[in-house]
């Protein structure tokens, strides 16, 4: 089967963009693409539009990427609606992949955007989460992470009344309840993934949050949901990045020294199953499709963008990505092993946690990381002779684990 590339990447800056629209962000995001890729509009033959907000707080259910990719002037193409919850832009891009490995297309367009702040629309902006979970089950879901830790003591400051928070925010604390009275995993330990992500964005031109955070300052920030404090969890973010995927012939032609190598990529949806039954994780099978199709093992990864929506998410996918077994999370990262400079550095761009985690983008811009960093072009936050990166994309949440699962693996430019 032909090799598939990403010849271009364009992404804007993350953060609150109360005054810019999303097809503002969207327009920046493609130019950048295209130029980065060196082909003109014309020559884009579909697209994916990869977004979850535009109906809840704008009111645009439908047809959202024929809206906003018409006024960048993209017309008469195949235009696709992509909405599968933090894994959107990462589903976009393997719709993409099989199309253009498939011979339907030369060369086609990925865009994530998203806008998630509305400041005169507060309630909606925090309801909006809950599309994301199974509306029916949802207490049943949550009481199943409860129960699996009903027996466990939690310390008086887990008692605190609830903070403004994303639904998330509590699974995420459940699962690290369980994570900590299984594997004796620390609050020190999901701090540490916090203050290296903060440490790492300083570097990164587009992140929302550019300061460093110490673990003692992630410790004592205020608490949204214990464990989690405000800095072990990822803030609200505006944002928009494009991917220019391309058969190689296009790549040959016009981005050869530049394109990225698709070496594989796996999917997955979550089962049913009990919330101690750690080893039939989605991510687990995502990734091991994954590294399958790439011929590649954990092994192998140059460097790593892991969806850490809140801090322990990071411990807990990096054990079912295979670079440390269950239940060491917690110590990998304490060990200084997934720093930069480490033996296999997680999150260099610094994470959902401080670049930012503009949901229907997130995917996307995972990408845009590994692609900069398998380049050469990740300037202070560089992963010297990166080789293999992989990208792993949770989505939405369904049982007790998420219910949608990429993990990408990209090959550093080769043609």
């Amino acid at each position: 089967m032909p090799d598939i590339y990403i010849g271009g990447v364009g992404v804007t800056p993350l953060g609150k963009h109360l005054n810019r629209s999303i097809r503002d962000l969207t327009a920046e995001a493609v130019a950048a693409a295209l130029a980065d890729a060196g082909i003109e509009r014309e020559q884009i033959e579909a697209a994916w539009f990869c977004n979850t907000r535009l109906g809840a707080l704008e009111g645009q259910h439908g047809i959202r990427g024929q809206v906003v990719l018409r006024s960048c002037g993209f017309e008469r193409i195949p235009i696709f609606n992509t909405d599968n919850a933090c894994a959107s832009a990462s589903s976009g891009l393997f719709q993409a992949y099989a199309a253009v490995r498939a011979g339907l297309f030369e060369a086609a367009l990925v865009v994530g955007a998203e806008k998630m702040n509305y400041p005169d629309k507060r309630t909606e902006m925090f309801e909006a989460f809950k599309g994301s979970w199974d509306r029916e089950l949802s207490e049943k879901h949550m009481g199943m992470l409860r129960a699996a830790t009903a027996d466990w003591e939690l310390p008086p400051e887990a008692r605190a009344g609830p903070a403004e928070r994303s639904v998330f925010m509590e699974m995420y604390a459940l699962q690290a309840h369980l994570h900590m009275k299984t594997f004796g995993t620390t609050a020190r330990q999901i701090a540490e993934v916090a203050s290296k992500n903060h440490w790492n964005s300083q570097f990164n031109p587009i992140a929302q949050y550019r300061f460093p955070v110490t673990v003692e300052e992630a410790l004592a920030d205020r608490m949204v949901a214990w464990p989690l404090t405000r800095a072990m969890c990822a803030p609200m973010s505006d944002g928009a990045a494009a991917i220019v995927v391309m058969s190689e012939a296009v790549a040959r032609r016009s981005a050869a020294a530049r394109a990225v190598r698709i070496r594989g990529i796996g999917v997955s949806s979550g089962s049913v199953r009990t919330a101690e039954a750690a080893e039939q994780h989605l991510t687990r099978t995502a990734a091991g499709r994954a590294y399958a199709m790439a011929g590649v093992a954990p092994g192998d990864v140059s460097l790593a963008e892991v969806h850490d929506a809140s801090a322990i998410a990071e411990i807990i996918q990096s054990e079912h990505l295979g670079f440390c077994a269950l239940g060491e999370g917690g110590p990998l990262v304490e060990s200084g092993a997934t720093r930069l400079g480490g033996r296999l550095p997680i999150n260099s761009s610094g994470g959902l946690l401080s670049k930012g985690h503009p949901i229907g983008a997130t995917g996307a811009i995972q990408l845009v990381e590994l692609v900069e960093q398998l380049r050469g072009e990740a300037g202070e936050r560089q992963v010297e002779g990166a080789r293999i990166g992989l990208a792993e994309n949770g989505g939405g949440f369904h049982g007790v684990e998420e219910a949608a699962c990429v993990v990408t693996i990209l090959e550093r430019p080769n043609l």
